[in-house]
């Protein structure tokens, strides 16, 4: 391990502004005030303890959610600076009270960082009830306190310590935030993912809020290699081993794991400095690119692809489930999310990387590579058969938009931002919905019957389908790599199926459809589920509707007025399918939007989306039954 002052002290500290109106515009530095929101707090402080791993001198991270709502994360690094700062200040203090103070823009605190903008400490503090810092550094601890952004206690000297790093505890301020419970499968994904992308960095996540303490612990001396072998899990690969790539140049390095499975679905996934690109960057363009290459030039060496035979990217990249991982000094992200590296120099070291090494292991293993090749070239096949098919139905003007699906009931109004489509399970619910609708912008596609399971076919399969074509018509914005969500002619998608176990299968068949071949429409919002009630109350002429228990016995006790003999004249019945609801009810309870209760599907992780569909929507068995009887125990409103 390096030294740990390693020239990291009060003078890399940089104040570039005053910590102002985050409590006031909390979204501006976190997203949002909902739970995304929340558990950013505490992503910002794991993330600057994984700075001080990715400066080799942490190897430990423990993260703890405490039974009074509060989290505490700690680590084994070289602990916070607690000289005077040129401002007058301890240098800790002025890390966790003014905005984009830290060691991470300037002088050689930190070569490679994630948290660039350096604003997590401040807006923790700032957005917590209270918050408390132990620091241990120089063989002392010292402690400082803090409440909604302000010194209750100034940084002082405990006494002699020979532990290093820092331990942070914050309590989220309640006047801020919708909600304040920590979600553990959410935090335990993340943990797990930085484990994965630190090889041999122990991270340990433990829940103290209920008996027995709920606890998990990371540790993954194969890095990458391990994080493929995680995704591909539950998926069947098509050459035993993950193919692991490295490089070093000019003090960056990139790392590149992958596997192909056989699956159809293309699973990359980057990053820079352990920060998720989800929208890729040069690194990935650089991997992209080197893995066409090198596969064609090696498939054409070999005679396994004809002179004739051309790769796309999408070819060679079937099945695949990769990471690409970087790590740099001064990483240039393009926009305040980081979402996307804009460091031109990953292309290249990304590129080489890839060109060398995997074509190293093409030669060196020739069965492998047959089977990846083979894939690309069936993959090949059947772009061209989609191809086709996609002309032929572009041909017969199924995806013109003058010439919609027969079943579909319009709106007027043509603004997307002002329409919704809803797909109704059934005939008979359809013309319930569509009778009941407001047609100026309210439109009504009934579908029938189970429809295509895509997680088992390719695209090709997609075009011609009865049950999926009539949705991408009507969209019109296309499907697959050809999806242009600005062309969509509805805002909202609304899924609209019956309260029992078929109804629920059509969704997911929808939902699976939906992810893997129009993810953005996913992404962005626009896809909802409507929330029928489960129950009507009736009692004379008066009629009450509970979407869950507790709300048809508050519904009950109203209408008995409160008298236990009464609620046996109160007629209770369970609400089983759309189509037994007149457009009346069904207007009142599903489809006015002040009355409606609609649930907005959105990807907080996509990696766990992808994960989930596969278990339930995949070849294998064997995880779908350990996953229905592991959560069995928390099924509630299940028809049989």
């Amino acid at each position: 391990m390096q030294n740990r002052e390693n020239t990291y002290n009060e003078n890399q500290i940089l104040v570039l502004e005053g910590l102002k109106g985050v409590r006031k515009l909390p979204g501006m530095y976190i997203g949002t005030t909902s739970q995304a929101g929340l558990h950013h707090l505490v992503y910002e402080i794991v993330d600057n303890a994984i700075d001080e791993a990715l400066a080799g001198v942490c190897t430990e991270i423990d993260v703890t959610l405490h039974a009074d709502g509060s989290a505490q994360v700690r680590d084994n690094g070289r602990g916070i600076p607690t000289g005077m700062h040129s401002s007058g200040k301890p240098a800790a203090e002025v890390a966790y009270t003014m905005l984009h103070a830290g060691g991470k823009f300037g002088g050689s605190g930190y070569k490679v960082s994630g948290g660039l903008h350096g604003v997590g400490s401040s807006v923790v503090n700032a957005l917590s009830e209270w918050t408390k810092v132990r620091i241990f550094r120089d063989g002392k601890e010292h402690e400082m306190e803090f409440s909604r952004g302000e010194t209750t206690k100034s940084l002082w000297e405990v006494g002699p310590s020979d532990k290093h790093g820092t331990w942070v505890w914050f309590l989220p301020d309640n006047t801020i935030f919708e909600e304040t419970h920590f979600d553990y499968d959410m935090l335990e994904s993340r943990m797990r993912q930085h484990a994965f992308l630190n090889a041999g960095l122990r991270i340990t996540l433990t829940d103290e809020r209920a008996a027995p303490k709920r606890e998990s612990v990371f540790c993954y001396s194969g890095g990458i290699s391990s994080f493929v072998e995680w995704i591909n899990r539950n998926k069947t690969p098509i050459h035993p081993d993950v193919i692991y790539l490295s490089s070093e140049k000019e003090g960056a390095t990139a790392e590149v794991a992958l596997q192909y499975t056989d699956g159809y679905l293309e699973n990359v996934l980057s990053f820079a400095n352990n920060i998720h690109t989800t929208e890729g960057g040069m690194h990935e363009t650089g991997f992209k690119a080197a893995l066409t290459r090198v596969l064609t030039d090696y498939g054409k060496r070999h005679n396994i692809l004809k002179d004739d035979t051309k790769l796309s990217g999408e070819d060679v990249r079937e099945g695949i489930t990769a990471i690409v991982s970087v790590k740099l000094t001064d990483a240039q992200f393009e926009g305040q999310t980081k979402a996307k590296l804009g460091s031109s120099r990953m292309r290249a070291l990304v590129d080489a990387t890839v060109a060398e090494k995997l074509s190293d292991y093409l030669e060196e293993n020739p069965v492998s590579a047959k089977a990846i090749l083979e894939k690309s070239v069936q993959a090949s096949v059947a772009r061209e058969a989609a191809r086709k098919a996609r002309e032929l139905t572009r041909r017969k003007n199924a995806l013109d938009s003058a010439s919609l699906p027969g079943k579909l009931s319009d709106c007027h109004e043509t603004d997307p931002t002002l329409t919704e489509l809803y797909l109704v399970e059934g005939d008979s619910a359809g013309g319930s919905a569509k009778d009941g609708r407001d047609s100026r912008y309210q439109a009504i596609l009934p579908l029938w019957g189970k429809m295509l399971n895509v997680e088992k076919a390719r695209l090709d399969k997609v075009y011609g389908n009865e049950k999926l074509m009539p949705v991408i018509t009507a969209l019109g914005a296309g499907v697959g790599d050809e999806f242009d969500v600005t062309k969509l002619r509805y805002g909202k998608l609304i899924l609209m199926a019956d309260a029992d176990v078929d109804g629920s299968h059509i969704r997911v068949l929808l939902l699976t459809f939906l992810f893997r071949f129009m993810r953005p429409l996913v992404e962005r919002g626009h896809v909802y589920i409507a929330q029928p009630p489960l129950y009507k109350l009736t009692k004379g002429k008066q009629v009450r509707y509970a979407y869950n228990d507790k709300e048809r016995d508050a519904a009950l006790d109203e209408l008995a007025g409160g008298e236990e003999a009464a609620r046996a004249k109160v007629d209770v019945s369970r609400n089983k399918g759309l189509g037994e609801m007149d457009p009346e009810e069904l207007w009142e309870t599903t489809m006015h939007p002040e009355k409606r209760t609609l649930l907005n599907v959105t990807v907080e992780d996509a990696l766990a989306a992808d994960q989930i569909l596969t278990v339930l929507m995949g070849d294998k068995v064997e995880p779908r039954r350990e996953f229905i009887e592991r959560h069995a125990k928390y099924v509630v409103n299940l028809d049989v």
